[in-house]
C-alpha cells in the first residue's frame, strides 16, 4: 500500500510494510488525512505525537534516510539521516530526491493520505 506525505509543498510516495501498525495506519488514513506537527530531532529525524497508539512490534534497527517509523506506540518519525533504536518500522519513501531539504532544518509540518 502506498501512502503520501506533503511536506512544505512537496509531495513524497512512501509504501507501507505488511505488518500490524502500518495497516493500523493506512485503516486511520482511509478515514481522513493526519496533519502532524514534527519537532526535529538529533540532527537526523521529525518526531511528532501521532494523537494515538498503534499496535508496536519494536526490534532493535538502524534506520535510514525515507524510513518511516513507529516509536513508543505512539509516535511517527520521518529520518533524513541514521539511528540505531528499537522501532516498528511503519514504511519508506520511494524517492529521496528533495526529501532532507523539504523537512528543512525546524519543526515541520506534515500531512499523510492514502495515495489515489
Amino acid at each position: 500500500m502506498t501512502i503520501q506525505l506533503q511536506v512544505n509543498g512537496r509531495t513524497f510516495a512512501a509504501t507501507l510494510e505488511q505488518n500490524d501498525a502500518a495497516r493500523a495506519l493506512a485503516q486511520r488514513l482511509a478515514e481522513s488525512t493526519l496533519t502532524l506537527r514534527l519537532q526535529n530531532y538529533g540532527g537526523f529525524e521529525k518526531v511528532g505525537p501521532l494523537g494515538e497508539s498503534l499496535p508496536a512490534n519494536d526490534r532493535q534497527t538502524t534506520t535510514h534516510a525515507g524510513d518511516i517509523v513507529l516509536y513508543q506506540g505512539d509516535q511517527i518519525v520521518l529520518f533524513y539521516g541514521s539511528n540505531s533504536w528499537s522501532y516498528t518500522r511503519l514504511g519508506r519513501v520511494n524517492d529521496l530526491t528533495g526529501w532532507a531539504d523539504a523537512l528543512g532544518r525546524g519543526d515541520v509540518t506534515v500531512t499523510f493520505s492514502l495515495a489515489e
